[in-house]
């Protein structure tokens, strides 16, 4: 028996790369008729940049931008994500309704990638993959590496 395939987690960091990637997702979806969850996570400063940041604004000042920067990046990929479903769907009304949900969260991308994943109970993950050199990605590895070995579900990258 073939997979079903009815919900499809698209990761994204909103680089450039992201409209191809986003893509993939779409045509799946459209496949097989599934949903997609979009996520993206916006990583917390290190304790180091967060007490240099507090050196010159108060915690609060620097909770408010935070707070106005993670709606600002959640419109952002809202609107894109809008866009790019209206290019790609033309006057297709069942392609353009296949985003679901657009979720951003705080913290490492690879941990908000696998939790949405269960929260959602998703079928397949759709990422892209940023290049590395060898060292780089020995000494701090990726996101696309680290979802690809954690994640209960099949990965596409």
């Amino acid at each position: 028996m073939l997979p079903q395939i009815k919900k499809i987690l698209y990761a994204t960091g909103m680089g450039p790369g992201a409209p191809y990637v986003f893509r993939y997702a779409l045509a799946l979806a459209n496949q097989h008729d599934a949903q997609i969850v979009a996520v993206s996570a916006l990583e917390p400063l290190s304790t180091f940049a967060q007490s240099l940041v507090e050196l010159h604004i108060s915690h609060e000042q620097s909770e408010e931008i935070h707070n106005q920067t993670q709606a600002r990046a959640k419109e952002l990929l809202r609107e894109r994500v809008v866009r790019l479903c209206e290019k790609e769907c033309a006057d297709d009304q069942v392609c353009a309704q296949r985003v679901g949900e657009i979720q951003i969260e705080d913290g490492q991308p690879a941990q908000v990638i696998l939790a949405a994943a269960r929260e959602y109970a998703v079928d397949l993950i759709i990422m892209g993959a940023h290049r590395h050199t060898v060292v780089g990605d020995a000494i701090l590895g990726s996101t696309a590496h680290k979802v690809l070995h954690s994640a209960a579900q099949p990965v596409l990258v």
